[in-house]
């Protein structure tokens, strides 16, 4: 039988040393630690992403109502069969988008950047003669429940969530102010 020929330098065992492997095994972990939270977090990502848009439209609808002394409403649509999303209307109708110049509506599935996130719950009164989600911003920029401005807005809440459910936002809607935050 013929004997591996073995890598000797200076008489000895070419190998490496138990230092060289701890090292290695620390710069894996470390790269490991690193690669793992960024992969899973694509969604929440987007579940940010999507959070920051909306209380940024929020806003946005507030300031509109302020600036032409009348109402703005974002109505928020949670069901499946309308893409998930929400619009932005005053009393002419939809709006346009000041940047893209199309109607103001969002719908997350339709956005390649937000196509994870559902709103699961929101926490803004139905209106009950059309059973819509809205909430509506008076010529002083508070908040109202429902499409017209005869309800005072007592709390508003809306919950955004990743498509699996594993990670969640609240965007906050103050009463009176209109202040906006996210959670």
């Amino acid at each position: 039988m013929v004997e591996p020929k073995q890598r000797t330098l200076n008489g000895h065992t070419a190998a490496f040393t138990l230092i060289e492997i701890i090292v290695v095994v620390v710069i894996l972990a470390v790269a490991a630690l690193i690669a793992v939270p960024m992969m899973s977090s694509a969604a929440d990502i987007q579940v940010r992403s999507a959070a920051n848009r909306l209380a940024a439209d929020l806003e946005y609808a507030k300031n509109m109502a302020i600036t032409h002394q009348k109402p703005y409403t974002v109505i928020f649509d949670n069901s499946a069969t309308n893409s998930n999303g929400y619009e932005i209307q005053n009393s002419d109708g939809i709006i346009t988008h000041p940047v893209s110049q199309q109607e103001y509506d969002i719908r997350f599935s339709a956005e390649r950047s937000i196509s994870r996130v559902r709103i699961s719950t929101t926490g803004v009164a139905i209106d009950p003669d059309d059973n819509t989600n809205a909430v509506t911003f008076d010529y002083l920029g508070t908040p109202h429940s429902g499409l017209t401005t005869g309800t005072p807005l007592n709390s508003g809440q809306i919950t955004l969530r990743d498509s699996a459910a594993s990670f969640s936002l609240m965007v906050n809607i103050e009463p009176m102010t209109g202040y906006v935050t996210i959670e």
